[in-house]
């Protein structure tokens, strides 16, 4: 599999199962219930690729020019934490959900500035940034902007037609379990690295 291919991949998954369960999920499905899908959809999508182009920005000028074996060292103590802030859980307050419910502008407009603002310093956006400092620019952009839009479309999608979440405990341990095996599988590759 070429190098193109692993990011967007590991990029896709990665992001996917961050984006479950975390506030702008909930600000999807919020969104969905005052505006038809599509456009909220298309929101999302202009915010994600704007808010993870610099993410991967970032994280490919700090790949570029920082040693690997420390980078993988950072990356792995980012994905333990992130695995420890998805444990922790992700709410959105009153004031959040008012703004969401209460928006009478353009829900293309509505989407992508709530969910621009929203990102900004997220986990999903620091996780962006830690996978470009391993892989492609382009790739982990791809994948990291497809997996968060696709996290969102299922939000929407099972919001609209059962009126309830996923299961939150399966999510939040789901989401977990797989950052702190990434944090794992990143340490040992830092070890090795750096041994």
């Amino acid at each position: 599999m070429t190098g193109f291919l692993v990011a967007t991949a590991v990029s896709f998954g990665v992001i996917f199962v961050a984006e479950l369960g975390d506030k702008s999920q909930l600000m999807a499905l919020t969104f969905a219930t005052k505006f038809r899908a599509l456009p909220v959809l298309i929101g999302i999508t202009i915010a994600t690729a704007i808010v993870h182009a610099v993410s991967v920005a970032v994280g490919y000028g700090l790949g570029a020019t920082l040693p690997t074996g420390w980078i993988a060292l950072v990356a792995a103590i980012a994905f333990l934490v992130f695995g420890a802030w998805t444990l922790r859980g992700d709410t959105l307050t009153d004031e959040e959900r008012s703004k969401a419910e209460k928006t009478t502008k353009s829900a293309i407009f509505a989407a992508s500035v709530a969910f621009f603002l929203a990102e900004l310093g997220d986990k999903t956006m620091l996780a962006t940034i830690t996978l470009a400092t391993q892989y492609g620019w382009f790739g982990t952009w791809l994948g990291s902007t497809v997996g968060m839009v696709a996290a969102d479309a299922l939000a929407i999608l099972v919001g609209r037609k059962l009126g309830k979440h996923l299961p939150e405990k399966v999510i939040k341990y789901g989401a977990a379990a797989l950052f702190f095996l990434f944090g794992v599988w990143l340490l040992i590759d830092a070890i090795a690295q750096l041994t």
